[in-house]
């Protein structure tokens, strides 16, 4: 027999052509093959315990190995990726960056921590120690964290008035559950959260946070979790209206609101470069006054409460209520908290003692919600802020659980990243998540010097603040694009936003989740047919059906009875094309055999 070249061609492009297709082949392992047939030829030799467990022993010591290589470390310790490029100009840049979010987080930590119905002190408490972990464990430059409007909400809802160490507990266990969920690989859940969902509670969350401070906005005391609980408790407390407190925060409002619009505005040619430098100092220094803005307002007012509290000469040491027309946020104790593990169990006054479990009950549900609701918003964050590059979820994951972790040992309670600073952060030339080492020492100089002038600041002025903050969260302008890419996606969009203002958050959540998954499983449950009428080459007519998609049970009866409604109407014989079938489950294989239509 002789090979010619001819046949050594042809074998190499048949090799050739095997080599491409076992490629084609690798492209579609990826995801899930739950749903995927696979044919097992002969039977799997069985191993005994000895064979299993070398097994064993092999994958885990191959495992261990690729846990402590170079590119791991580095990729669960990104500090390691950016830090032997860190120049001078970075530094710069991060610290002008960081001391911009610093001098906004400490007004900010405040307020959110009056939002969350805990004292001011835990709000900075949780705003030094993140801040200073997420640098070696943070993927995102602009990522700041710390306390947020959203999270404080959720807190608030969750505590129901329980205090700070159940606060701090909270916080230890949201990092814990975001811990686990990067380790285990739960980030996919975010995923079931849709656009229109988290716009609809985006959009709910800012109005309850506005009503939660109308309360210190005219001077009056008020609860609830939901809108209408909050509407009676407010119209319950009316008749201790307070005039100054009603002014100061309107005034605090319109000056946040001015200012902010103020670091918008630019004069001289929009290009940079045809700019003279008098325009380029203007255009500076109006985006550096509208940026502190939250700083301005907290120092002005703080000086106004200072002045009338010195000409009453009311004691600031004494506990009462200084005698002047707006509340203060009074004493705060001075110094860093201490270094302390959360409290897993809590003796009460009488001596009787409550239990992890029984302290778990009573936090309810949130204790779930909430860590995957600050994950939201920290992955947005970064997707928002990523330039179409990949956004690592998982390290996220890993980062803020660690995060919040780290400020549950210095009584803090949880946090995520910032919308509002993160505008700030990148606004300001943010170069890398060293920025939020600055920040962090600023918010400690803050506990350590300045706990003293604290007690002068307002509450309207920091529920100015808040309200200055969130109005700019109600999603509106998003409802004309959902509408016109697909209406039905308004459904779980309004359906949230109402049920998360009638209801408490974390249910209100869950039902639109609810519908997305509704819709989803209607569209599994309801492939489209294509049925058209062929003919053989002897001329024998026959219906050709072919599905859209995988076969999988809830579809199964749907795709038989109407395949056989068509053949029994048009007496034809039926042929599927399953070009689209990639696979199917144990009740449609069952259909399959049970029947020859299917």
């Amino acid at each position: 027999m002789t090979i010619t070249n001819d046949d050594n061609d042809r074998h190499q492009n048949q090799c050739e052509k095997m080599e491409v297709n076992e490629n084609l082949r690798s492209q579609y392992t990826i995801g899930s093959n739950d749903f995927i047939l696979v044919d097992e030829v002969g039977e799997r030799p069985k191993k005994n315990v000895k064979e299993k467990f070398h097994e064993l022993s092999t994958c885990l010591n191959k495992n261990s190995k690729t846990v402590f290589t170079y590119k791991t470390i580095t990729k669960r310790l990104p500090i390691l990726q950016w830090w032997p490029t860190y120049t001078t100009e970075d530094g710069i840049g991060d610290l002008l960056a960081g001391i911009t979010v610093g001098l906004t987080l400490i007004p900010q930590s405040m307020a959110y921590s009056a939002l969350a119905g805990l004292p001011p002190q835990q709000g900075l408490y949780g705003s030094f120690v993140g801040s200073l972990m997420y640098v070696f464990l943070g993927t995102c430059k602009e990522v700041p964290m710390g306390p947020t409007a959203i999270v404080s909400l959720m807190t608030y809802n969750t505590l129901h008035g329980l205090g700070p160490v159940y606060g701090t507990l909270l916080c230890f266990l949201t990092g814990v559950i975001q811990l686990i969920m990067g380790v285990v690989g739960l980030g996919f859940l975010i995923d079931f959260i849709s656009g229109p969902v988290n716009s609809g509670f985006t959009s709910a969350v800012a109005i309850l946070i506005v009503a939660s401070q109308i309360k210190d906005l005219i001077g009056v005391k008020a609860a609830g979790t939901t809108l209408l609980d909050m509407i009676i408790s407010i119209s319950k407390d009316i008749s201790h209206y307070q005039l100054g407190d009603t002014w100061l925060g309107i005034i605090c409002i319109v000056v946040i609101l001015l200012l902010r619009r103020m670091a918008l505005c630019q004069i001289g040619p929009k290009d940079v470069n045809e700019q003279t430098t008098f325009h380029r100092v203007m255009n500076r220094s109006m985006w550096l006054i509208g940026t502190f803005r939250n700083s301005i307002v907290v120092i002005v007012s703080s000086y106004v409460g200072y002045l009338y509290i010195t000409s009453t000469g009311h004691d600031v040491t004494s506990n009462d209520l200084p005698p002047i027309p707006f509340k203060v946020v009074g004493k705060i104790p001075s110094g860093l908290p201490e270094f302390d593990l959360p409290k897993f169990s809590i003796t009460r006054d009488n001596g009787t003692t409550i239990g992890f479990f029984e302290i778990v009950s009573s936090i309810g549900s949130g204790v779930i919600v909430l860590p995957i609701i600050a994950l939201i918003e920290t992955i947005s964050i970064c997707k928002t802020f990523a330039d179409g590059k990949p956004v690592d979820a998982t390290q996220e994951l890993l980062a803020t659980g660690l995060c919040n972790i780290g400020n549950s040992f210095f009584h803090a309670y949880p946090g995520s990243g910032s919308f509002s600073r993160s505008a700030v952060n990148a606004a300001s030339g943010v170069r890398t998540p060293m920025e939020g080492l600055y920040a962090g020492i600023l918010v400690i100089f803050a506990l350590l010097f300045c706990t003293p002038y604290l007690y002068y600041i307002p509450k309207a002025a920091l529920a100015a603040i808040i309200v200055a903050a969130v109005i700019f969260m109600v999603e509106v302008r998003v409802v004309r694009p959902i509408y016109r890419s697909k209406k039905s996606d308004l459904i779980p969009g309004l359906a949230t936003f109402f049920a998360c203002l009638v209801l408490p958050l974390e249910i209100g959540v869950l039902i639109g989740i609810g519908l997305n998954l509704v819709s989803i499983l209607y569209h599994a449950a309801r492939p489209k047919l294509l049925i058209e009428v062929h003919k053989t080459r002897d001329g024998i007519n026959y219906l050709m059906v072919t599905p859209d998609r995988c076969l999988v049970f809830p579809s199964v009866d749907y795709v038989r009875n109407l395949v056989m409604k068509q053949s029994l109407k048009r007496e034809l014989p039926v042929v599927i094309d399953c070009s689209h079938i990639y696979g199917a489950d144990f009740t449609a294989a069952k259909v399959r055999k049970n029947n020859d239509v299917i």
